[in-house]
């Protein structure tokens, strides 16, 4: 089986290709990896659970393994020693892994994140804590499940873009996500765009470019 690795997205667009780990065999997993690491950017894994980076961590030394994010992290980047950084907040903790997925992403390619976690509308007073460090981010990426309305809120205290992230986080009318995912597609704060379900490493990417522009 052919494999076609996109070596040069990272000088071509700024930030690598992702291995997806689900659907892949670990000879497939490793073969990517290998590929990509000889490459001069951060290689990184998503969605991979224990046994993936238990054979990953035999070829590759350096590799960090985040379980709760999913993430396998070969070659991050240094953090930027400017101002600029990227907010990821949270509805609640358990939007945190999608969160941190978002999070982890960003570090790994040379971004600052500041975490706001666990400030949703049912006591969205705690979110007014933190106006300073949410006026003062290049973007503000907030992952919210349930009714995902917390997005919406937090783009009507910003100047900045805000990434939604719908998780799949609620009860029954939840739908899997779906219902914080409309929500946020008909946010009437202007500056609110959103992506997939779940997709933490995508709004990573997005934050960090945003934050390098």
């Amino acid at each position: 089986m052919t494999i076609n690795v996109d070596i040069e997205r990272f000088k071509r667009q700024g930030f690598p290709e992702a291995v997806y780990c689900p659907g892949k065999t670990i000879q497939q997993i490793l073969k990517i990896t290998e590929k990509l690491y000889k490459t001069d950017a951060p290689v990184i894994l998503t969605r991979a659970d224990k046994n993936i980076y238990k054979n990953i961590k035999k070829k590759f030394k350096k590799a960090k393994y985040y379980p709760q994010a999913r993430l396998i992290v070969i070659k991050e980047k240094k953090p930027a020693s400017g101002k600029n950084y990227v907010a990821v907040v949270t509805a609640g903790t358990s939007d945190v892994p999608v969160a941190e997925e978002c999070a982890i992403t960003c570090e790994t390619l040379g971004t600052k994140v500041v975490r706001i976690y666990d400030v949703g509308v049912a006591g969205v007073h705690r979110l007014f804590r933190y106006q300073k460090e949410l006026t003062g981010a290049d973007c503000v990426v907030v992952v919210a499940g349930m009714e995902g309305a917390l997005p919406s809120i937090v783009g009507g205290l910003v100047s900045c873009p805000v990434i939604g992230v719908p998780t799949s986080i609620g009860y029954g009318s939840n739908f899997n996500g779906i219902s914080a995912l409309l929500t946020m597609l008909n946010s009437c704060s202007a500056n609110v765009c959103c992506v997939n379900i779940d997709d933490g490493f995508g709004a990573g990417v997005i934050a960090h470019l945003i934050a390098n522009r």
